[in-house]
């Protein structure tokens, strides 16, 4: 299975490469990440169902920087991993569904050893929108700071998947907004954690209001 996955990443990047080239790119850094790395470790969160960018992205405007991300640890997770290791990003095994725990101390791992982490809070099985309980406990644990990223297509197709999965035409522009660093504080009770989960996912949910940009804060490409 890892040869064949491996083989179909590679396929699967240079056909992205060539698609994602064609496409303009408007970067909004309100947490302002694109410059100057935080001290404190970030992670990255972003739909589900706009993940199909991010690795481009990434490797394109953050070069040099250790990524890693969350992915699955079902077979649809293998060739998603062989993918994002095209782009220089290093996968980590497991979903809220199989093997939780032992992701969760990979991510720490490699938060503390320097890598910027992503994650699709309602992956891999859903529900759309919702965000599992995992980034907020890595968040606590690592003290590390949540950015919400906003992905936004001028045009695009639609998958009938769980997701909703998005993927943008060619020739179409795509808005990244990286939203304010947020912190998420050690919690004493379920009934508080719920409510710093419920906060993230209003955030994540909710796109940031048009507001005024200062020239190094936005890259368009």
């Amino acid at each position: 299975m890892i040869k064949k996955a491996d083989s179909i990443a590679w396929i699967g990047s240079m056909i992205m490469r060539v698609w994602l080239a064609t496409v303009r790119f408007k970067l909004i850094d309100h947490a302002g990440v694109l410059q100057t790395p935080p001290k404190r470790p970030l992670l990255w969160t972003f739909w589900h169902n706009r993940l199909f960018v991010m690795a481009y992205m990434y490797q394109r405007f953050f070069p040099g920087r250790a990524g890693s991300a969350l992915a699955s640890a079902s077979r649809d997770g293998e060739i998603i991993s062989a993918l994002m290791e095209r782009f220089g990003i290093r996968a980590v095994r497991g979903s809220s569904s199989r093997g939780g725990g032992r992701a969760l101390i990979e991510m720490k791992r490699a938060i503390e050893a320097g890598s910027i982490m992503a994650i699709t809070p309602d992956g891999p099985r859903g529900p759309r929108y919702h965000i599992n309980p995992g980034v907020i406990k890595l968040a606590q644990i690592t003290e590390g700071c949540v950015v919400p990223i906003h992905v936004t297509y001028s045009s695009f197709w639609q998958l009938k998947s769980w997701d909703g999965f998005m993927i943008p035409k060619p020739f179409s522009s795509i808005e990244i907004i990286f939203d304010h660093l947020h912190q998420v504080p050690v919690t004493q009770s379920e009934e508080a954690f719920e409510t710093e989960r419920l906060r993230f996912q209003t955030l994540l949910q909710r796109r940031p209001e048009p507001a005024p940009v200062m020239e190094r804060d936005q890259v368009d490409v």
